[in-house]
Parts: structure tokens; C-alpha cells; sequence
């Protein structure tokens, strides 16, 4: 599905941009793997030594703060060693609870940072090259928090609405250059971000939030992967502007 095509995925050392690297190297993408440490946090080998054991697949490692433009073009830079980037994956991102009457001003730009303004100047990046080279695929990750507010994490919701207003907006501006931008929203996901930094799974509140999501399950970065595949092929090639909602029936349950 892949074939011939190069992705650079942001936060892929881990979680799902691993699981992303890995579902398009399998279907014969090469991957520049972009991110701040190069070590998966579930442990293991490295995702790009992963997918040079596991696939026919080229990979690269690029150490990217996305919040450093500098560090973008570099990802960008290793793409053109593949033949450019063709799909370019928003998916670096933090997630946190809060208290907003005690969040502090640092906080709060370091999550938007990360959030919003490498989301920002990752597409920009990306659709620079990309225009150059005939069109291309950018996939942000949003969030369900990015539909609906809740007043446990009411940063990380504005960050994730700010994701979904500019993937459309971004739609708009670059769909005359060939190319197509759009978003996954995940629900609840199983990995570090929600076993450890913001603990669901595993917690006395598993149960009570799965009781809100109709296939009564947590996702897997696996499912996050097979969405994120089929917006980078061809099999999408006609949706532009759209957000994706991957979270089991949890948002349309009421």
C-alpha cells in the first residue's frame, strides 16, 4: 500500500508512532523515525532498528524536539535520503490531568509547545518539501479531548481543539498542492501516556471509564497504526479535512 513511499513520524521511538512505523514499513514504506530519545519507553530495540530486523523497510533515527523548526528540516533532510517525505505524521504529543485553577503558566506552554505548535510547524515543514514533490499525506493526531471538554484536563483539551481546527484549516490552504491533511482522534489508548503519565488502565478507574465505550475495550497503538495506514494510501486519496474518531463508540454514546 506504501510501496516506494518515505514517512516521517514525530514520537515514533514509542507507543503508537511505533506501532505507525512498523504498519507502514510492513506495507513498504521507508520510515525516518523523529523524536527526542531514541529509547521505546515499553522497552525493547530501538523502532528504527526494529524495522530494519522485522521488514524490507529502510528506517532512520533523527533526535526532533518538534518544537525546534531546525529539528523539523532535519527530519525533512533525512527524508530526502529515502527519496522526500510522502506522509508526514503529527503524532508527538503530551498528556496531562490538571488542576486549572493552579496550572501554571510554564505548564501550560509546555504542553502547547509540544501540542500545538509542533503540530503547526510540522505540517509546514512537511508541505514545504511536499509541494515541491507533486503532493503528499499529513496525519495529526488529535484526541476525543479535542471534541469534547472535561474539566480534568482542560489544557490538553484546548491543545488537542486546537489540532482538529487547524487540520481543517490546513485541508483548506494546502489541498490546491496536493495535499491532504487530516486527523486520528483516539479514545482511550493503551500505552505509557495512559498507564503511567495520566494513569487509566491498570487503575481502580479502568472499569468506570470502559463503561463509557460501547466496544468495551481500550484501543491499541495496532488500531491506531491500521487508521493511520489507510489515511497515508491511496485507499483515502479522495478525504482531505477530515478527523477520524477512533475511540470505540465512546463519543457517540452519550
Amino acid at each position: 500500500m506504501l510501496s516506494g513511499q518515505t514517512a516521517v513520524i514525530t514520537g515514533a521511538a514509542s507507543g503508537n508512532g511505533r506501532a505507525m512505523a512498523h504498519r507502514f514499513a510492513e506495507h513498504g514504506a521507508d520510515i525516518v523515525v523523529a523524536d527526542i530519545q531514541v529509547e521505546p519507553r515499553e522497552g525493547g530495540t530501538p523502532t528504527h532498528e526494529s524495522v530494519e530486523e522485522e521488514t524490507e523497510a529502510s528506517a532512520t533515527f533523527v533526535e526532533c524536539d518538534v518544537t525546534s523548526i531546525d529539528d523539523l528540516d532535519s527530519a525533512m533532510d533525512a527524508a530526502e535520503e529515502f527519496g522526500g517525505v510522502d506522509t508526514m505524521v503529527n503524532n508527538a504529543g503530551v498528556f496531562r490531568s490538571e488542576d486549572m485553577l493552579s496550572l501554571s503558566e510554564e505548564e501550560f506552554d509546555w504542553l502547547m509547545d509540544i501540542n500545538v505548535k509542533g503540530v503547526y510547524f510540522g505540517t509546514q515543514r512537511a508541505a514545504k518539501r511536499m509541494v515541491d514533490n507533486g503532493g503528499g499525506s499529513i496525519i495529526n493526531l488529535s484526541s476525543v479531548a479535542g471534541l469534547e471538554g472535561t474539566g480534568a484536563y482542560v489544557s490538553y483539551c484546548a491543545s488537542k481543539g486546537a489540532v482538529r481546527l487547524m487540520t481543517y484549516a490546513s485541508a483548506d490552504a494546502l489541498g490546491p498542492e496536493g495535499i491532504r491533511v487530516n486527523a486520528i482522534h483516539p479514545g482511550l489508548i493503551e500505552t505509557k501516556m495512559t498507564t503511567e503519565d495520566v494513569p487509566i488502565l491498570g487503575t481502580d478507574a479502568e472499569d468506570e471509564f470502559l463503561e463509557n465505550v460501547p466496544s468495551g475495550r481500550a484501543g491499541t497503538p495496532g488500531d491506531v497504526a491500521d487508521a493511520a495506514l489507510y489515511l497515508a494510501s491511496d485507499l483515502s486519496d479522495y478525504v482531505n479535512g477530515e478527523s477520524l474518531v477512533l475511540d470505540g463508540g465512546m463519543s457517540s454514546s452519550g
